[in-house]
């Protein structure tokens, strides 16, 4: 099965993409997991998409169908795979349309994880990193009313990246940007929407039962 996984940030698409890929024992393919690849290895296409990051610019989006490409053409991707992170915006959705189409083959499945904006923030916003072991607490659901780590002692703090203001701006970047993929995706019926509140078993649960009517 060859699909496709989109969502806001905070919506759980890594968490998500891991156990669906297990559950239909078809690869996940992440673009940070495919940067890491390439750059640990060395490869042309690392080097190449290493000045770009060392320099804080975006990848562009060449390097990365490049990478996406090598990527699904590797054994393990031939019966299937789930894209976690790619395609980005409709330029590089309809670069793999046409790519897939030239292997004959094509998407059977666009999973939308749908959550609303607030639950985001809620989410993201109420994260605090632990300043010694890295640890991730919740001010919500883990009921942290200090900010002392509860594993070793260290000082909680909130990721710059996890701050209000921060998160409400990558909702916006996301919908000017990556939103209209569900409207692209849905003109081919291709779009299936599931709803990512709750908790992740039970989100899981809902993936798999939205799949199983496009399983071959």
């Amino acid at each position: 099965m060859r699909l496709v996984l989109v969502g806001p940030p905070g919506a759980g698409k890594g968490t998500q993409a891991q156990y669906i890929a297990s559950n239909l024992s078809i690869p996940k393919i992440s673009t940070g997991d495919i940067f890491r690849a390439n750059v640990s290895g060395g490869t042309e296409l690392g080097r190449l998409a290493k000045t770009y990051m060392d320099r804080g610019d975006l990848v562009p989006d060449e390097v990365t169908i490049a990478m996406v490409r090598d990527r699904l053409r590797e054994d393990d991707a031939q019966d299937g795979f789930l894209l976690d992170g790619f395609p980005r915006n409709v330029s590089q959705a309809e670069v793999l349309r046409d790519m897939l189409k030239d292997w004959e083959q094509g998407l059977d499945l666009v999973l939308e994880l749908v959550v609303d904006d607030e639950e985001v923030v809620r989410r993201l916003a109420g994260r605090r990193t632990c300043s010694q072991c890295g640890r991730i607490w919740h001010v919500e659901f883990d009921d942290k009313k200090d900010d002392v780590c509860d594993a070793c002692g260290g000082k909680l703090f909130q990721r710059d990246d996890d701050k209000e203001e921060t998160v409400r701006h990558r909702l916006e970047v996301y919908q000017e940007q990556t939103a209209p993929l569900v409207s692209f995706y849905a003109k081919d019926d291709l779009l299936v929407g599931v709803d990512a509140t709750g908790p992740v078993e039970e989100v899981t649960q809902r993936a798999m039962e939205a799949i199983r009517p496009f399983m071959g």
